[in-house]
C-alpha cells in the first residue's frame, strides 16, 4: 500500500538515526510502497560485481541502498534547519508542503483546477 512521504526526489534531508546518522544528502528516489529513500551519498554498501561478458570489466563497487523514510528528515530551504512538514489546501484550491519551523511555503504539491 502506497503512503504519503513526507519527502520527495531533489530536497535535502538530514539522517536521524542509524548508522549515517546527522549526515545529510540529496533525495534522488521515494519508494512510496516500501516507504523508503535513497540518498545521494548515504547508506553505501559494498557489492562485489562478476563480469557478465568477456570484455567486461569485474570488481567491487559501492552504491547508496534504500533507507527508511522515518529516518530522515527534510531540510527547510528557506530556514535552513531540519523541520516537520504540513499539507495545506490554500484559498485558491492549490495544495503546498509548509515547514512546521518558520511556516513558509515550501513547494507546490499541485496547482489549482481552473
Amino acid at each position: 500500500m502506497a503512503r504519503k512521504m513526507h519527502v520527495k526526489a531533489g530536497d535535502n534531508i538530514i539522517v536521524l538515526s542509524g548508522k549515517d546518522k546527522g549526515k545529510s544528502g540529496k533525495v534522488i528516489e521515494v519508494n512510496p510502497n516500501k516507504g523508503t529513500v535513497l540518498v545521494e551519498g548515504i547508506g553505501m554498501a559494498t557489492k562485489h560485481v562478476k563480469p557478465k561478458r568477456m570484455d567486461q570489466q569485474g570488481g567491487i563497487i559501492h552504491q547508496e541502498t534504500h533507507i527508511d523514510a522515518s529516518n530522515v528528515m527534510l531540510v527547510c530551504s528557506k530556514c535552513k534547519k531540519p523541520s516537520r512538514t504540513e499539507r495545506k489546501v490554500e484559498e485558491n484550491g492549490r495544495r503546498v508542503r509548509l515547514c512546521k519551523k518558520c511556516g513558509q511555503t515550501i513547494d507546490v504539491i499541485k496547482e489549482a483546477a481552473k
